[in-house]
């Protein structure tokens, strides 16, 4: 499970676009926080700290724990506006949590045992559909990252969610179908042996001689001669 981070937080008493320019000038970035049967709070958390947290590549399905006049208060990050030219954080929108509740969350994957997989030893490539899973999960029991087991896979094998075993409280938030998350396929040097051991003939320019269509041209100028 992503481990809870600590993010100290200040009351934010003027909202508005003037009042957001300021803070970021000070060094602050302007956030809310939201849910839970409540009224927004208004905060303004210190830019480089928050920098660092989504430095840590999990910031987005963690919780994060907003300390504010003495309390804390647990919640979800769920949106980060960057500035559109250096990236920086402008705003920060936080889900409140109450006990016992469930979020939906990106996490993702990792595939483990490639040393298994038949297809992977002979040269195949696995191409990732998703590189993360879309889950509902406790709010106390958010994975880090799902694993994936490629052990027996063979080129041309696909992994579809309905193989991979989720964490206890984790559930795919999509249930409508059973979707890919990767495929194993083969390269282009790999197809070119198969095809060269099947007794596929492809000529230089790549295309093969079944493929080719007459030359109508050539043909009507046949049929014009054999008539005179």
């Amino acid at each position: 499970m992503s481990d809870a981070l600590t993010l100290p937080a200040e009351a934010r008493e003027r909202a508005g676009k003037g009042a957001s320019r300021q803070l970021r000038r000070e060094g602050r970035v302007p956030a809310v926080i939201y849910g839970g049967k409540e009224e927004p709070t208004m905060i303004h958390v210190e830019a480089k700290e928050l920098v660092r947290q989504l430095g840590t590549g999990h910031f987005m399905n963690s919780i994060v724990q907003i300390e504010l006049d003495g309390k804390t208060i647990r919640t979800l990050p769920k949106d980060v506006a960057l500035h559109p030219v250096n990236d920086r954080p402008e705003h920060v929108d936080f889900l409140r949590l109450a006990k016992g509740a469930k979020v939906e969350v990106n996490v993702p994957v990792v595939f483990a045992n490639e040393d298994a997989s038949p297809g992977l030893k002979k040269g195949g490539v696995l191409n990732v559909v998703r590189h993360e899973l879309d889950l509902v999960c406790d709010a106390d029991k958010i994975p880090t990252e799902i694993e994936i087991d490629v052990t027996g896979k063979e080129v041309g094998d696909s992994i579809h969610i309905s193989e991979v075993t989720l964490p206890e409280g984790s559930e795919s938030a999509i249930t409508d179908r059973d979707f890919t998350i990767a495929t194993l396929v083969a390269p282009s040097a790999l197809k070119k042996a198969e095809g060269a051991e099947a007794g596929e003939e492809v000529p230089a320019d790549g295309v093969a001689a079944t493929e080719q269509g007459p030359d109508d041209d050539a043909a009507d100028e046949q049929e014009e001669k054999s008539e005179d």
